[in-house]
């Protein structure tokens, strides 16, 4: 199992943190209510939507919001089944995952198991540890519709852990003729498998990005932990806004213009704490653990 510093934990945990707003019971009852749009700021703003080109946390977390992972870490550090199921072969050399039902993507069309190992090898060639990983691989194959078949040349301990990577660069998911775009170039659509949908026309970069509920979704059974479990959307918009003044968008957490900010500075939190009866919720990132605000 891979190690995670208690430095890194938290900023990969708020890079998730909209996503668990949006999906689970941290938002109060009233933004459950029929056409509810949940605003955020984030700690940046998007202009780079390819989740396969950039490290950047924004571009990984917008990823989670439109893709999904065929494997997922949850809160204890375990990989646990997301868009597939695993079997290993007694010799530790043959992977087989098994794509669970329902899944389609935003376009309508069916996820197969050729667009997942055509994403796979994508990620391969630009992440670090999936370059490891197609060291270690002997062939990745789809041996049907719902059947990815990975082989390695030797044991190699690391599999799971590389597919379930929480952070970036992160193995989404996409359509196999978006992931066979060329090396280097930005895919030119955002159609993932996730539970929000990229609404593409409302998208300003830098300046705000909208997303919508898909609900052709399917979630899994399991109850929702970090990355892994049954991702329920209960609202139906998520609205991304920047606001470089953090003051700026203080006062928009406390008047209720806005329902989630990332970042929040300690001296801002002392604030938060003498006006509690807002409603809205925030959550302090390690960034502003780390610059001591």
């Amino acid at each position: 199992m891979f190690h995670i510093s208690r430095w890194k934990w938290p900023t990969i945990a708020s890079g998730v943190a909209l996503s668990v707003l949006a999906l689970s019971s941290a938002v109060t009852p009233q933004a459950f209510a029929a056409g509810k749009t949940i605003t955020a700021v984030m700690h940046s703003d998007l202009r780079v939507i390819d989740p396969g080109l950039t490290t950047a946390y924004i571009t990984r977390d917008h990823g989670y919001m439109v893709y999904d992972t065929l494997v997922a870490t949850d809160s204890s550090f375990k990989v646990q089944p997301q868009m597939a199921d695993w079997k290993i072969s007694d010799d530790k050399l043959t992977y087989t995952f098994t794509l669970r039902d329902g899944l389609k993507w935003h376009d309508g069309k069916p996820v197969t198991a050729e667009d997942c190992v055509a994403s796979l090898k994508r990620w391969g060639k630009n992440d670090g540890m999936g370059q490891k990983l197609m060291d270690f691989t002997a062939s990745l194959t789809a041996a049907d519709d719902k059947t990815i078949v990975l082989k390695l040349k030797e044991p190699y301990g690391l599999v799971l852990e590389s597919l379930g990577k929480p952070s970036s660069l992160v193995p989404f998911m996409m359509p196999k003729r978006l992931a066979e775009t060329e090396p280097g170039k930005a895919i030119a659509e955002q159609v993932g498998s996730g539970p929000f949908k990229f609404i593409q026309a409302e998208f300003q970069p830098g300046v705000k990005v909208a997303y919508e509920k898909n609900k052709d979704y399917v979630p899994r059974k399991e109850p929702a932990s970090w990355t892994a479990g049954g991702k329920v959307v209960k609202v139906d918009r998520v609205e991304w806004l920047t606001m470089p003044d953090a003051q700026t968008a203080m006062n928009a957490l406390q008047s209720g213009d806005i329902d989630f900010m990332e970042n929040l500075a300690f001296t801002c939190c002392r604030c938060w704490r003498a006006t509690r009866t807002s409603r809205s919720k925030c959550s302090t990132s390690s960034a502003s653990r780390r610059s001591g605000g």
